[in-house]
């Protein structure tokens, strides 16, 4: 495993190649909403730590969600896709700027 931090995110690759590609052009694999969970972005514009095995990648982004305590947000958000990436996109603007 390579480890590499960036602007004080830190970032696990399984290979030095794989770190490589990221360094070319991070924004294309960097996580939407700053690695918070997709689905509370867009439910209520909270930040909710997630589980990085948790994930879905649309549109060529990578999306991450909350799964623990019985909880996987990644359902929800698959019923409503477009409703809460629209209200996650518009609320992230909102608590990034």
């Amino acid at each position: 495993m390579v480890v590499f931090t960036q602007e004080g995110v830190t970032y696990q690759f399984a290979n030095a190649a794989n770190l490589e590609t990221f360094k070319k052009n991070p924004s294309a694999y960097e996580p939407q909403y700053g690695g918070w969970c997709a689905y509370a972005m867009g439910k209520n514009g909270e930040k909710v730590e997630v589980n990085p095995e948790t994930y879905k990648i649309v549109g060529g982004k990578l999306y991450l969600f909350y799964n623990r305590l019985f909880n996987n947000t990644l359902p929800d958000w698959n019923e409503d896709e477009s409703n809460l990436k629209k209200k996650a996109d518009a609320n992230w603007q909102r608590i990034y700027k």
